[in-house]
């Protein structure tokens, strides 16, 4: 694919605000109160786009029309559980974060259950961020590989360096407004999309809305043998049902407003508790929309298609091509010169503010819930702001070098590999803070029994998955609803060690709802 000129100054303007935001920001990072959770002073609307920008990321450029297009809706319906993550959140989790100058989601956990605990959680939490903006640089790399011609290695370069600079100069100032712009710009590019296939088609929208109800694609269905099938509402653990794939929305969700940095960062930085709750509400309500759009999007490119075939759309359809390849497509072929440069614009952006919030995130961790916190010399803010630069540094070389191992790897071992590592030591992350939040019970013996029976359990689900175990130890259950498992093991260990084996010794105070000052 070759940048029309218009295409190309759409592009370069993009990326060049967005520098210029980093550049501009750079300036205010004295401390780092300011590089990690800018001075807290940050009102609800502009966190709240912050959130949606991090979350939506290249999943919703990509996968969710690539599944509307080659399935129906079902992978949506997980989301429809945010609004009760966030009441819950809002309500419960946040006073816990928020309790007098607090930056990380870890700290509440040396709290709670002892620093062997936080450090857990935050060496857990580093490292399945590692892996994952090494994954999203490498996807990233592909574009950027095919809109210029560059070598593979030069795109992941340029790539992780341009993201690199603006995070690491700007701090967490520059990633939530960055992410603010990458925000708009996505629901720009898929707007431009969608207005070009309703002006394509003879019967516009009325025609999307008809085709797509009589083939099955506005339904939440599962394809089967060829066949979009509705879900059934029951509960089951060996079936994707409509009740299941509900509560495991809601365990992802819970777990998102809970143990993840880059979303407590955000608490964190908010002016007050009010302000953090509005930050929530705005990106629930503009989150839901967003999906169900590029949702709705690839149903459109589906009915498109349909009455404008061709041999890339149906090699898409049938499988022999994969289904998030359908929208670059359309993007190549179909988007008039300048209009595609702003939806290309649209895809970086999904990639970058994942991106950003991550290295930033990192940083924040590395430097206050272990550097800080286990350092016997105590320095100067201005050696730890100095720090959390560096530290940024080596994560972003650390990405890019990943993405390069990714991209040369002949198979997906390597992916494999850290991906499977992740589960390992993350799982159960979910489940110690709800034992935190909810019980009077509970320290680091008891929880890090839970923990060691979480992992032993992810470790058979991989083998299991891999049909690396003998007859009979198979799973009873179907690998989506993993973490809800795994998380129920890690809550139910944690509070039946505390209670019969590991009684606490000290009291909770207002470190659970119980306790906490009304």
């Amino acid at each position: 694919m070759s940048l029309s000129v218009p295409d190309l100054m759409a592009l370069i303007g993009y990326l060049l605000i967005v520098m210029a935001i980093g550049l501009y920001f750079s300036k205010k990072n004295t401390s780092t109160e300011e590089y990690f959770v800018g001075g807290r002073s940050f009102s609800g609307w502009v966190i709240g786009l912050s959130l949606v920008g991090t979350s939506i990321s290249s999943i919703t450029f990509l996968a969710y029309p690539g599944d509307a297009y080659k399935t129906a809706w079902l992978r949506y319906l997980p989301n429809l559980m945010l609004p009760f993550a966030i009441f819950v959140a809002a309500y419960v989790f946040l006073p816990f974060f928020r309790r007098g100058n607090t930056i990380t989601a870890y700290e509440y956990l040396e709290d709670r259950f002892g620093p062997s605990i936080r450090v857990y959680g935050a060496l857990t939490f580093i490292l399945g961020q590692l892996v994952r903006i090494s994954i999203i640089l490498y996807l990233l790399s592909l574009l950027i590989h095919e809109l210029t011609g560059l070598s593979s290695e030069m795109s992941i370069i340029l790539g992780g360096l341009f993201v690199a600079i603006y995070t690491i100069v700007g701090g967490i100032d520059a990633v939530i407004w960055t992410d603010v712009l990458q925000t708009i710009v996505l629901m720009l590019g898929g707007i431009f999309c969608i207005v070009i296939i309703i002006d394509t088609l003879p019967g516009g929208l009325e025609q999307i809305m008809s085709v797509a109800y009589e083939h099955g694609k506005l339904a939440f269905a599962e394809l089967k043998e060829g066949e979009l099938i509705p879900v059934e509402w029951s509960f089951s653990l060996q079936d994707k049902t409509g009740s299941m794939l509900l509560l495991m929305g809601l365990t992802a969700w819970l777990t998102e407003y809970s143990g993840n940095q880059n979303t407590v960062q955000r608490f964190c930085a908010s002016k007050s508790d009010a302000e953090a709750r509005k930050a929530m509400y705005v990106c629930a309500f503009t989150s839901l929309p967003i999906w169900a759009f590029y949702m709705f999007l690839g149903t459109a490119l589906y009915v498109f298609f349909q009455i404008f075939p061709t041999d890339t759309a149906t090699q898409i359809l049938d499988g022999q091509l994969k289904a998030e390849q359908i929208l670059p497509y359309f993007i190549n072929h179909y988007l008039p010169s300048g209009i595609a440069g702003i939806v290309i614009a649209a895809a970086l952006a999904a990639a970058m503010s994942s991106l950003d919030s991550s290295i930033n995130a990192i940083s924040t961790v590395s430097i206050v819930d272990i550097y800080k916190r286990f350092s016997k010399t105590e320095r100067s803010d201005g050696h730890y702001l100095w720090v959390a630069k560096l530290i940024a540094m080596f994560v972003s070389v650390f990405m890019i070098i990943g993405a390069i191992l990714l991209m040369n790897a002949e198979t997906k071992t390597l992916q494999d590999t850290a991906t499977i590592l992740v589960s390992i030591v993350s799982g159960g992350v979910l489940g110690i803070y709800l034992l935190g939040f909810f019980t009077n019970q509970g320290d680091s013996r008891a929880v890090w029994v839970g923990l060691l029976l979480t992992s032993l359990f992810t470790i058979w689900t991989i083998l299991a998955k891999k049909e690396l175990l003998p007859n009979g130890w198979g799973l009873p259950f179907d690998l989506y609803y993993t973490a809800i498992i795994g998380n129920l093991l890690m809550f139910l260990t944690g509070f039946i060690m505390a209670l019969f084996i590991f009684p606490r010794r000290t009291l909770v105070g207002d470190l659970s709802v119980w306790g906490k000052k009304k």
